[in-house]
């Protein structure tokens, strides 16, 4: 069995081609947001074929990711179609209140526009958490699709715990307390 362990950041162009043949041949991952989120896994391509995946915990794989082995070879992996909750409402400060609900609950959460001025909700079925919307007044609905939820506003999809040293704790508070018309926040 083939392990891959490591991401591929920018692709050739000779690696661009190979993937075109490879998802013709069935020689991809289709993986659901959960099993996405861990860094090790066996999983198995959709031409039957056994294979490893030992990464560094980096993130959670995103649709279109590109994983290469030590022997340089490459797999691509795609979000695959999972049941979902869909969230909609007639106007979009209705929305705008279940999307709040459902962030103080820190629920994984895909916000998808839709065409003009329609947006949805995208959430891992739960019961309690769909009934509660419900009695906000939003509908609900089990949909299938692929899961790309938000990944927070901090690490631009990393996590992080790296420190901006423009300001120091202590210079960042008296200016937050002094005046905040004047306060330097990190860009």
């Amino acid at each position: 069995m083939k392990i891959y362990n490591q991401r591929v950041q920018q692709l050739t162009d000779q690696q661009q081609a190979d993937l075109v043949n490879q998802q013709a041949n069935g020689q991809f991952l289709q993986l659901d947001f959960d099993t996405r989120q861990r860094s090790r896994f066996r999983a198995t391509l959709q031409n039957g074929e056994a294979v490893g995946i030992d990464l560094p915990r980096t993130g959670t794989l995103k649709d279109g990711d590109v994983v290469q082995n030590a022997s340089g070879d490459i797999i691509q992996i795609f979000a695959k179609p999972q049941t979902l909750t869909k969230v909609t409402a007639d106007n979009a400060f209705e929305l705008m209140r279940g999307a709040y609900h459902l962030g103080n609950r820190h629920v994984p959460l895909m916000l998808v526009e839709q065409g003009q001025a329609q947006h949805a909700l995208y959430f891992e079925p739960d019961y309690v958490l769909a009934d509660m919307l419900v009695k906000l007044g939003l509908t609900v609905s089990e949909v299938k699709h692929a899961f790309e939820p938000e990944t927070g506003a901090y690490g631009h999809g990393e996590h992080s715990h790296g420190h901006d040293n423009r300001l120091s704790h202590a210079d960042t508070q008296s200016a937050i307390v002094g005046d905040l018309t004047k306060a330097t926040f990190f860009s």
